[in-house]
């Protein structure tokens, strides 16, 4: 007669399924650091978009700012640039279907997130035509986040013709600064290269108030 089929031990199943446990984790290891690897690409693939992004705009946008009135001073002496290391103010027309509005008040600043850092948004606003104030064109938008420091600085040619050197406030709005920087250090990588952006236009171009008594709601004087 046939002898009998010997079966496993339980020693032996134990062994089997401590091997197959093993093999299960390392399988799953595997997989996760893959996972965890392509979610870290696509964060910084997403994050040299938001930066590529925002330095195209910001070139875009200052290199064709125009030299139109945003307000003007006591003297009734128009202004044309606005600049502090928060904060800039000026017109440009924007690209696309929107340029088809004209030219438009820009406000970019930088403005603390809530979380110890800073993020830079841009607001938008009409110019219209009959001199009153500007009409704010959508919500705030915001061009990069999670900042931890930054600042715009300006140089340039002041009214008597002498340069000025780089500084964070663009003293007089009169004219036109020829340089501006955005300096910026962003969380994580990559980091926000120096862009540092000529402005074509002058005062002496100044185009004629298209009707901004001043950069916000009231009377039309800035001081």
């Amino acid at each position: 007669m046939p002898r009998a089929c010997r079966g496993f031990t339980l020693l032996e199943v134990l062994a089997s399924l401590v091997l197959l446990a093993l093999l299960m984790v390392g399988v799953y290891s595997g997989i996760r650091t893959a996972s965890v690897s392509a979610r870290a690409g696509s964060a910084v693939i997403e994050r040299s978009d938001q930066i590529r992004a925002a330095q195209q705009f910001l070139r875009r946008e200052l290199m064709q700012a125009l030299a139109q009135p945003l307000a003007y001073t006591a003297r009734r002496e128009p202004v044309v640039f606005v600049g502090s290391a928060r904060e800039m103010r000026y017109v440009a027309p924007l690209p696309g279907y929107l340029g088809r509005l004209g030219p438009q008040l820009q406000r970019l600043q930088l403005v603390d997130d809530g979380a110890g850092g800073l993020r830079l948004e841009l607001s938008l606003a009409l110019l219209p035509p009959d001199g009153s104030a500007p009409q704010a064109l959508g919500d705030t938008q915001v061009l990069l986040d999670h900042v931890r420091e930054g600042s715009f600085s300006y140089a340039g040619i002041d009214a008597q013709g002498k340069p000025v050197a780089w500084t964070d406030t663009w003293a007089d709005g009169r004219q036109m600064p020829r340089l501006v920087r955005v300096t910026l250090r962003a969380e994580g990588s990559p980091s926000w290269p120096q862009l540092q952006v000529p402005i074509r236009t002058s005062a002496e171009t100044a185009t004629p108030a298209m009707g901004v008594r001043r950069l916000g709601v009231g009377s039309g004087v800035v001081r």
